[in-house]
């Protein structure tokens, strides 16, 4: 017996010692990390006094639900830790390493007492005892003995674990509880319609009120913030609340109020045929038709016809005569995106367009009304252009009347996770998955990432990530990357710990953006000039130190932190 209970102690430490390598401690970012979930580390004596306070603010029912309601999203996420890690594994190791999971965390040791489980037929009962219990020994130091079980936010992180691995609703009740003078808790779990009682048990993990006395004053608030949110509403296609983009879309609101020529100016992939639509839209020509077409998409002797139409004969291969794009968006809108590779020759006849509302089909002489709203874009100086000679000084003067600047996707870091998350929905119904959104570290190299590319980029990101992300899992940092281009000055890469390598910047503004926007730290700044100094001086300290403006003491004490700093990084 006592060889056999050897072995089994073996495999718990090696089950233990496979759990802890899962955790990740990062002292220079100050984060920690399960798998791909960010964690913390918190007083004990905190978070029981936060406790006490929500039961005082809210009542026992209400701060029941909601610690409740914390704890099970608490074993969703360590059941899909689970879930990733652990393929293939049987259904006994599957409840074991939540057991482990809650034990290692802090919270209570978890000891089986009965495990009846098989997930493949939905059969499922559970009894364990809990030792140690965080939640039962502080309502205790707080209300002393209870009479009802009072370990709910340990409860609801059981029913979320179980309930998520089974795939159907599964209820945990608390028979025996330190709050109410027992020496330990116990608790049971079966399927959620096995229990009499669950109704009674099931609605504290539905969300509710905060307070019955704020009831009135809330409503009263929502219904002020509706009236608000349906006057500025924005279209299922655009997304955004930074400043710099909520400034553009209240300029495209105004216009679309008039028939005002609009000019877009933005970078490639901002989403200026977004705008453009959303603008037809939201103007009073909506009913009529929107035509878009891409300039720098049409062969240049062929922009004439594309834009004007073309009579039968008019040139070899005119076969038939066809309107062209003003005559189809004739009452409704046009959309002329990379204007400034319009030629000369029909800058000349969209200006006649855009002044008398006249047109003529090439091989026609036959002039035909058009009444058209034109929105132009492009992503380079049209000032330029007309220095240049490349683009006409009146038809600039024209276009430009109304000029509406869409900020590129770096400056509207507060949009990226909303742009993501719509995308992940868009792309999510496409695919036919069901995902649960971004891992933390995915978050952080989403929103560190410059995004050269703009919107089109995130989104081919985003769809990416769909298709390789497994259904009823979350988005990855593996399943996005590569997430830059090749044309950059920074090169992006991710360590063990979910933070950002990053080469050194081309240029000192690259450099300050980088720590200024927290993707590089100055441990980090002060790495890359010593190391560029050390490979340009051929590893020679004197000469590196002097490159470097440096003493060779002050340079070598330099080169020791850092070197103690890394082998910290690595051990830890």
């Amino acid at each position: 017996m006592s060889k056999v209970h050897s072995l089994r102690k073996k495999a718990n430490e090696a089950a233990g010692d496979d759990l802890r390598g899962l955790v990740h401690f990062c002292a220079e970012s100050g984060q920690i990390w399960l798998h791909e979930h960010r964690m913390l580390l918190v007083h004990a004596e905190a978070q029981g006094g936060m406790r006490k306070e929500l039961i005082d603010t809210l009542g026992m029912d209400r701060a029941r639900g909601l610690l409740t309601r914390m704890g099970y999203a608490s074993g969703m996420h360590d059941a899909e830790v689970f879930c990733i890690r652990k393929q293939g594994a049987s259904d006994i190791e599957a409840f074991k390493f939540g057991a482990q999971l809650h034990t290692l965390e802090g919270i209570v040791k978890v000891t089986t007492i009965k495990l009846d489980v098989d997930r493949a037929k939905g059969r499922y009962y559970g009894e364990y005892l809990w030792e140690n219990s965080w939640e039962g020994q502080w309502h205790q130091h707080h209300y002393g003995a209870h009479s009802e079980p009072v370990c709910w936010s340990q409860i609801g992180y059981a029913c979320g674990y179980t309930t998520a691995l089974m795939g159907r609703p599964i209820l945990y009740k608390e028979v025996e509880c330190v709050g109410m003078g027992n020496k330990n808790c116990r608790i049971i779990g079966k399927p959620l319609e096995e229990w009499e009682d669950a109704a009674d048990h099931a609605r504290f993990f539905a969300p509710e009120s905060i307070a019955e006395k704020l009831i009135d004053l809330q409503t009263q608030v929502v219904q002020l913030r509706s009236a608000i949110s349906e006057k500025e509403k924005l279209p299922a296609d655009v997304v955004g609340n930074s400043p710099s983009f909520l400034s553009a879309y209240g300029l495209l609101k105004q216009a679309a109020t008039s028939q005002i020529t609009v000019l877009l100016l933005g970078e490639t992939g901002v989403g200026k045929e977004v705008f453009a639509r959303t603008l037809h839209e939201q103007s009073s020509r909506s009913n009529e038709s929107f035509i878009a077409i891409n300039c720098a998409a049409i062969p240049h002797d062929l922009v004439e016809s594309e834009l004007f139409g073309v009579e039968k004969g008019a040139y070899t291969g005119a076969i038939a005569a066809r309107p062209g794009r003003f005559e189809r968006a004739n009452g409704g809108t046009l959309f002329l995106d990379e204007i400034g590779d319009l030629p000369l020759s029909a800058q000349a006849k969209l200006l006649r367009v855009l002044q008398e509302g006249e047109i003529e089909r090439l091989g026609d002489h036959k002039i035909r009304k058009v009444n058209v709203r034109l929105v132009a874009a492009t992503n380079i100086d049209l000032k330029v252009l007309v220095k240049e000679g490349k683009f006409r000084s009146d038809l600039y003067y024209r276009l430009n009347a109304f000029q509406i600047e869409i900020p590129p996707l770096r400056e509207r870091k507060e949009d990226i996770s909303l742009l993501a998350e719509r995308y992940m929905e868009k792309y999510s119904a496409i695919q036919g998955k069901k995902l649960r959104g971004f891992t933390d570290k995915a978050k952080r190299a989403l929103l560190a990432y410059p995004w050269p590319g703009n919107i089109r980029e995130l989104q081919n990101v985003i769809e990416r990530g769909v298709i390789l992300a497994p259904s009823d899992s979350r988005i990855e940092v593996d399943h996005m990357l590569p997430i830059c281009g090749n044309e950059q000055s920074l090169e992006y890469s991710l360590d063990s710990n979910g933070s950002l390598n990053i080469d050194q910047p081309e240029t000192e503004n690259d450099l300050f953006k980088a720590v200024m926007n927290g993707v590089m730290t100055l441990d980090q700044v002060e790495a890359a000039l010593i190391d560029a100094a050390m490979k340009k001086a051929n590893n020679n300290l004197s000469a590196a130190s002097r490159i470097l403006g440096l003493t060779r003491p002050q340079f070598a004490y330099r080169l020791k932190r850092l070197s103690e700093n890394d082998q910290d990084g690595m051990e830890s």
